[in-house]
């Protein structure tokens, strides 16, 4: 088979599971080369989607579920539910598009679409954006593609944002983003561990930012009381297109499991990931994809901590001289010290 052109679905307005799905885009277009990829978002994701290289058509993810949408002028001929997502699915019957492929372990796709692919995500080794890929086998899409070969397929590049305006960003130092908080979405590194961090750094060499939004400000505050003038403070000043223009001219990220870190990873970043090792939040299944990514966790086996929000005393337990230790690894390699 081979459509005209073809819609990628995942959860529009997460930015982890957008950038886990643009590999899609550039497989499709490897297969069918011509074809027309439309990419479904919400207003907090679009820029990330419209900057990816492979991405053809943005989707407003309302506008596809309140009116007929069109891809370059034709209707939409396939539709690849890389998340399922019920309201989704459903629309897509409703608008007739002809070829609707989601997974077979979902009651309501049964009801929804022509095309299925088993796939257990819950018991999977696989990462998340390797899962995302099996939902093209349908297209004889089949070969098994490690992190590394993935990280050369999401398409962006930190030549699409241009960094914020009026903030100081120090070619002379590595410019270090840190991002401490995960909108309660994940295990989080203890704020004290941050504290320690960043008084090791010597801002001599580090220009730390600290990021977060303006809900978190409260919680983010003892730490900005702690190291006082040895980091810029950007928590809720910067909308995403400029956030994402300033790790596009940064070096790094320190985060927990995050849309943020993902990000950096995409760009090519040292992404530097904080996880607890219990499944199927461990970074086996949602670590960071690129070039730079780092991973920090305890090498066990731990079903304590599953739900995030819960206290988790394996991430609590890695240590801040071992993620300082990377930094001045990076700075040293950046320097060419």
């Amino acid at each position: 088979m081979k459509p005209n052109n073809i819609i990628i679905s995942t959860r529009a307005n997460k930015i982890g599971d957008v950038i886990l799905s643009l590999p899609l885009a550039a497989l499709l277009k490897q297969r069918f080369p011509g074809i027309v990829i439309g990419f479904m978002g919400t207003d907090y994701t679009r820029m990330i989607i419209e900057a990816c290289a492979h991405v053809d058509v943005f989707i407003d993810e309302q506008d596809f579920l309140q009116q007929p949408v069109r891809l370059n002028g034709l209707p939409p001929e396939c539709i690849v539910h890389s998340i399922a997502l019920p309201h989704i699915a459903r629309r897509a019957k409703q608008l007739h598009i002809p070829l609707r492929i989601g997974t077979s372990r979902r009651f309501y796709h049964w009801l929804t679409c022509n095309r299925f692919v088993w796939l257990n995500r819950k018991n999977s080794p696989l990462h998340e954006a390797q899962l995302n890929i099996q939902m093209l086998k349908p297209f004889a899409i089949t070969t098994a593609l490690s992190l590394p070969d993935i990280a050369d397929l999401f398409g962006l590049s930190e030549s699409s944002f241009l960094p914020p305006p009026g903030l100081f960003v120090d070619a002379t130092k590595f410019k270090l983003i840190i991002h401490a908080k995960s909108g309660g979405s994940a295990h989080e590194w203890p704020l004290d561990h941050y504290i320690n961090l960043i008084k090791q750094l010597d801002v001599e060499c580090f220009q730390i930012f600290i990021s977060g939004t303006e809900d978190e400000r409260m919680a983010l505050q003892p730490l900005l009381d702690a190291v006082g003038d040895k980091v810029t403070d950007i928590i809720g000043s910067l909308n995403l297109p400029d956030f994402m223009g300033l790790i596009a001219a940064s070096d790094g990220l320190v985060a927990c499991s995050t849309g943020p870190l993902h990000i950096a990873a995409a760009l090519g970043k040292h992404a530097f990931g904080i996880y607890a090792p219990a499944r199927p939040i461990f970074p086996q299944r949602w670590g960071p994809i690129g070039k730079k990514a780092h991973v920090f966790v305890l090498e066990k086996k731990c079903n304590a901590c599953k739900k995030p929000g819960t206290p988790c005393l394996c991430i609590q337990s890695i240590q801040p001289n071992t993620i300082k230790n990377a930094l001045d690894l990076a700075y040293s390699q950046k320097f060419n010290i």
